[in-house]
């Protein structure tokens, strides 16, 4: 008997026909000759040895290379990259049309729902807050964000009435509407006193205070020098933080990346208080992608002798460096006098001058991201506002306040090389939302990113 018809080609030995089967028969024993069983019974020779003919002694070995050539070239065309394990698979509904801002890491950074976070909003007597806003300048200058947060949690949904089941408390003290000094700017002076009798006031009246020893309430300090009070650097040092908020939540302008005394204190560092409304109304008349003629642009204090009447060094003579080497630089438009309008000013130009005055932050950083102005940030270890949420790095400069003096020539680099893409991350709306206090919490907004910053503390 021959077994051709089955062994006349690899790629088919597996495949066994009715045919084949008949002649397979023969090497079946009698038992196995009506079961549907094939036994590959070897020959014997008469001596009773096994004898291998030539056709099948390496049968098996062929039968098994075909198979396995057969599945290796199928697994091939099969074969897919598994990139599952080398990026992060965001869900294409959360994905969203910016242009060039967040990436896809960017996009993981968006805070998670609010949903479950809860408020207690102190509701004090007038005299601690409501009774201020008689002064409309109480709600919209720098120091405001005091105002702008209280208002926009009282109508937000993380807001509880019930303090059993609240996560934080709020302290509403508004400490920055005291505008009775000569030059009109704010007096903080009364800011320890009306914070301290606030604390003895809601300390006598409920458990919750005591019970943390505060350390879950949270105020603002939207000032120079944040909790330490005091405009003053060496004043706001020796003054130091009160100790009844040492274990509090403060919410400040005043950050650095270094030790600070008026920094030692649970803090979260939050934009100063621009109007969207005033924003909104500069940009209805001039466009944030419209010409921009001015190509570097500060309008504020620079003082010829910088040296003041306490022996300090206003800006630590970064602005006097400013308007010393560039003021006959026709690429620079620099004023000293106050200009109502200068929001104007700010959307005609390409880079705009934040370097420190006696703080190193200032209004100039929103007022510039919002009106798509690119922030030349001068102010050494400064923290900006909700960093892990803001790409800083992406939308604006930072130069050393040591080489202040070159400045002409690094920004020209910047405008050769990368201004469009600078410019196209900064002006997505996004970006802006995320530094303007609005009075309802919009996401992304500046109210609810603090939201998101104290809900990160409870993880």
């Amino acid at each position: 008997m021959k077994l051709a018809a089955i062994t006349s080609s690899c790629s088919c030995s597996w495949l066994i026909q009715d045919k084949d089967l008949k002649k397979m028969e023969v090497f079946g024993s009698a038992r196995n000759r009506n079961e549907f069983y094939v036994r590959m019974k070897l020959l014997r020779s008469r001596h009773g040895k096994t004898k291998t003919p030539f056709r099948f002694r390496y049968f098996k070995w062929i039968l098994w290379f075909s198979l396995s050539l057969y599945f290796f070239a199928t697994s091939l065309g099969n074969h897919r990259p598994a990139t599952t394990s080398l990026k992060t698979i965001i869900p294409q509904p959360q994905l969203r049309s910016v242009s060039g801002v967040f990436s896809d890491a960017a996009v993981l950074r968006q805070p998670r729902s609010l949903k479950d976070l809860r408020v207690y909003i102190y509701e004090l007597p007038s005299k601690y807050n409501s009774d201020w806003l008689s002064n409309k300048r109480c709600s919209n200058h720098l120091f405001a964000s005091e105002v702008a947060t209280h208002k926009a949690l009282i109508k937000s949904n993380v807001r509880t009435f019930d303090p059993a089941v609240a996560d934080f408390f709020f302290m509403p003290v508004y400490v920055s509407c005291n505008f009775s000094t000569v030059n009109g700017f704010p007096a903080i002076g009364h800011a320890r006193g009306l914070l301290s009798s606030a604390v003895e006031l809601i300390s006598s009246e409920f458990p919750f205070w005591n019970r943390s020893n505060g350390s879950d309430h949270v105020f603002v300090a939207s000032h120079d020098f944040g909790a330490c009070f005091h405009s003053m650097e060496t004043k706001a040092i020796a003054a130091g933080i009160p100790e009844f908020m040492r274990n509090s939540i403060v919410l400040q302008t005043f950050g650095v990346r270094y030790h600070h005394p008026c920094q030692d204190v649970e803090n979260i560092v939050i934009p100063p208080y621009v109007s969207p409304e005033k924003v909104q109304s500069v940009l209805s008349m001039s466009p944030i992608t419209g010409r921009r003629d001015i190509f570097v642009f500060f309008r504020g204090k620079m003082e010829v002798h910088p040296k003041n009447v306490s022996g300090q060094f206003y800006s630590k003579r970064v602005r006097t460096e400013i308007l010393r080497k560039y003021r006959n630089d026709r690429r620079f438009y620099l004023r000293r006098n106050r200009f109502a309008g200068y929001l104007s000013e700010i959307v005609r130009s390409v880079f705009c001058l934040c370097p420190l005055g006696w703080a190193p932050w200032s209004p100039r950083l929103v007022e510039s991201i919002a009106l798509g102005c690119i922030p030349v940030i001068i102010a050494d270890g400064i923290r900006l506002p909700f960093e892990t949420a803001v790409p800083w790095s992406e939308i604006s400069l930072t130069v050393a306040e040591r080489d202040v003096g070159k400045l002409g020539r690094i920004l020209d680099y910047v405008a050769a090389t990368n201004l469009s893409v600078i410019q196209r991350n900064l002006w997505d709306p996004t970006v802006q939302r995320g530094l303007l206090f609005h009075n309802d919490v919009e996401v992304g907004d500046a109210t609810w990113q603090i939201l998101n910053a104290l809900s990160e503390k409870l993880e």
